[in-house]
């Protein structure tokens, strides 16, 4: 596993100052441009979508979409987009939360997740933890188990793990790589 973190690691681009001053800003673009190291990464997470017996990939838009497609397909499991509010047509469940800064929302189409599905959520940044919360909500109300949270890379320092910990009421949350 640690080739596999070097490689995800040497793929992913420090950008300073983005979007705002002060922000150290991680670029996966290139990790995603590079077909080897994308081949390794969703490898990696089909790998936890297998051992956490997933029957379903939840990806939060948007980047968890661009990752959470092809893990689905690699561990031959379904593939559910977790959207902002809006934009899918049809009946939907919605789940609202906090921002630093106001409130968000996120839905899922209402028939898409039933009882007996073990979801796995996939995404590529874990920061404060906010829309991750969301969408382990948002499973639930619609009768599904959470597996657990595969994602990219968590960023420590924001406290989103220890936010997220009670809400997975023990399912798994696996950072490939932790800053």
């Amino acid at each position: 596993m640690t080739a596999v973190r070097d490689l995800l690691l040497s793929r992913i681009r420090d950008v300073a100052d983005y979007p705002e001053p002060g922000v150290m800003f991680k670029d996966i673009t290139p990790l995603l441009a590079d077909p080897a190291a994308f081949a390794a990464l969703t490898d990696a997470l089909a790998d936890i979508a297998v051992r956490s017996g997933a029957t379903k990939i939840v990806g939060l838009e948007a980047r968890g979409f661009i990752l959470g497609a092809p893990v689905a397909v690699r561990a031959g499991l379904g593939f559910i987009p977790v959207r902002k509010a809006g934009k899918l047509p049809g009946a939907t469940l919605s789940q609202a939360y906090d921002l630093e800064y106001g409130s968000a929302e996120i839905e899922v189409h209402a028939e898409d997740l039933s009882a007996g599905d073990r979801v796995l959520v996939i995404d590529d940044v874990l920061a404060t933890g906010g829309t991750a919360e969301a969408s382990v909500q948002l499973i639930r109300r619609a009768g599904a188990e959470v597996a657990g949270l595969a994602i990219l890379m968590e960023l420590g320092f924001l406290g989103g793990r220890q936010r997220l910990e009670p809400a997975l009421s023990g399912a798994v949350l696996e950072a490939l790589i932790t800053v």
